[in-house]
């Protein structure tokens, strides 16, 4: 008896006695089996499977394009106008090297982010800071010589 064909008794047999009835999907079609299949479909299944961002594999200038459309967002996030500076300057830095680079994948058509812009959005964009309430003075202490001249009339 040949390999294959002892393979093949085996799964008969297991089907005889009842070991493929139960298992999870049967009788449920198989996930994108109609859909068109392109060279980049599985990495792109795996991909959303895995939950990993489309960002973390973009090609640099994409990437920067992302970076540069959800640049608002992010800042909305950031407390001091420092650290805003901080985040477009590096960013900015990051174009800078883009451009000089050899290319890899599309072009770069993003330009550097205008720092002062981002700032006037950042103000912008923030709440008005509340109006803290005014501080009652502490009643005034009355010294020593005060307090002992009037206990003695």
């Amino acid at each position: 008896m040949s390999f294959p064909d002892w393979v093949e008794g085996q799964i008969r047999a297991a089907e005889n006695d009842g070991a493929f009835d139960n298992l999870p999907g049967k009788g449920k079609p198989i996930p994108g089996l109609g859909a068109p299949r392109d060279d980049m479909a599985w990495i792109a299944n795996k991909l959303r499977a895995e939950n990993v961002d489309i960002g973390d594999v973009l090609p640099p200038a994409l990437a920067l394009a992302r970076e540069v459309e959800r640049l608002p967002q992010r800042l909305q996030r950031v407390s001091s106008e420092a650290r805003v500076r901080e985040i477009v300057t590096d960013l900015n830095d990051r174009i800078r090297r883009a451009h000089l680079a050899p290319q890899v994948g599309p072009p770069i058509r993003v330009g550097r982010v205008d720092v002062d812009a981002a700032v006037a959005q950042w103000h912008a964009a923030r709440p008005a800071p509340k109006p803290r309430p005014p501080i009652a003075p502490e009643p005034r202490r009355r010294g020593w010589f005060a307090r002992r001249s009037s206990q003695n009339p």
